[in-house]
């Protein structure tokens, strides 16, 4: 009997990429409208550098950028490029089709809800109000919360002693294969893979389901 569900937040229940994209798109314009002498697709993979050494949740990533691409900081450019992708992030903050009413069916139904994030804590919650997620989950655990990231076993131990229950009833819903699915699945923590919100065309979930839209969780948990 599944008497809990651990949801992964970024392309688990938030198109998170989706979102990223946009933004760093418009931030790129701007900087281009506010005098950049570079081209879009240029600042774009400027940009997509910086967040792969930095990591996706870096928050100066427009700082780095125009230090490394123009050995300083044009202090408009900057402000103009940051707007640009505050703007955009939020018009493109969304939640992947019937997420909240998933949600709602299962607290309905008394299942314990839970997310287990790597994002910072001050992001995480940001994204879970904005979104009116925020009374939904009994338990939010973040990065700062453990000071380790999935598939270290910290943050879903967490989780399950916050929750109060034990890892054959609960259910961890991802879309990284090596942190959510392996993570979970090595404390004995049912899995779920969200092959929806996959972003590296995974082969092999090696999970205990499989879902293509998140609907399909009330079926899952019901039986």
């Amino acid at each position: 009997m599944i008497r809990a569900v651990i949801f992964d937040l970024d392309n688990t229940l938030i198109d998170f990429m989706r979102m990223k994209d946009e933004a760093v798109r418009a931030a790129a314009d701007a900087m281009v409208d506010a005098g950049l002498d570079m081209s879009r697709v240029e600042i774009v993979e400027g940009i997509e550098e910086v967040y792969r050494e930095k990591g996706i949740e870096y928050q100066k990533v427009f700082d780095d950028f125009l230090e490394r691409k123009t050995g300083g900081i044009n202090w408009k450019i900057l402000a103009s490029g940051v707007l640009a992708y505050r703007r955009s992030r939020e018009a493109h903050l969304v939640l992947y089709p019937h997420a909240h009413e998933t949600l709602v069916k299962l607290a309905k139904k008394g299942i314990r809800l839970a997310v287990v994030t790597d994002a910072p804590r001050r992001e995480a919650w940001l994204r879970l109000v904005k979104l009116g997620l925020h009374h939904l989950f009994d338990v939010v655990v973040t990065f700062e919360d453990t000071g380790k990231l999935k598939p270290d076993s910290a943050p879903f131990m967490r989780a399950l002693d916050l929750l109060a229950v034990e890892a054959g009833e609960t259910l961890m819903v991802g879309d990284w294969v090596e942190r959510d699915m392996v993570g979970a699945g090595k404390l004995g923590i049912r899995t779920a893979f969200a092959r929806y919100g996959d972003i590296f065309s995974s082969q092999e979930s090696g999970a205990d389901y499989e879902i293509d839209d998140i609907a399909e969780l009330i079926n899952i948990v019901e039986r």
